[in-house]
């Protein structure tokens, strides 16, 4: 993976710096090709090495949209705080695919952005995430002071349906600074 990162992230700068920056709500388009390092004991994709695919989606966002650079510049950095896949159809070896990224929501302490891989139009998966900016200083950067930053008016950004808001509840773990036990009821 660590090949491919680096090369996607050499990609998605040089088409920044060629055709400047992509719009926040743009859809962003990675293709890829299913690699003998990404199929599991059956044959196909391994439902693991989707999620790493995704940030893939991601980085090609964060470094289209100018985010790569300020957020390096300001010493912010995303981490995903949720996310949720469902797989639809399997990807086979050197099968090409394109995996669609998206913003789709935003609230004031969080993104949804929607992640899908798509062969010749057909979702084959799709993945849900939650995602923040947090401050090397330390701290939940205010998603209003980000949109701020790359000239993004928070209205343009649809607000989480009802179920992404009560999907990100039910699933979240306690704050950082709140215990964790690991027990087993």
């Amino acid at each position: 993976m660590i090949w491919r990162t680096l090369l996607l992230l050499w990609r998605s700068r040089r088409r920044y710096r060629r055709e400047g920056a992509m719009e926040p709500l743009e859809v962003g388009v990675v293709r890829l090709t299913t690699l003998p390092t990404d199929l599991d004991l059956v044959g196909h994709m391994n439902n693991g090495r989707y999620l790493s695919l995704f940030d893939l989606g991601r980085f090609d966002l964060l470094m289209r949209t100018g985010l790569w650079d300020l957020g390096r510049e300001r010493g912010w950095y995303p981490v995903v705080a949720n996310a949720t896949i469902s797989y639809r159809k399997s990807l086979h070896l050197w099968q090409r695919f394109d995996i669609e990224s998206r913003l789709v929501a935003a609230d004031d302490r969080a993104m949804y952005l929607e992640h899908r891989v798509v062969v010749r139009g057909e979702i084959y998966a799709r993945l849900l995430v939650r995602g923040r900016f947090v401050k090397r200083s330390g701290g939940v950067l205010p998603i209003a002071e980000l949109f701020e930053a790359i000239g993004l008016d928070p209205a343009a950004v649809p607000a989480p349906d009802e179920w992404m808001t009560r999907w990100a509840d039910d699933v979240a773990l306690p704050p950082t600074k709140a215990p964790a036990p690991s027990t087993w009821a």
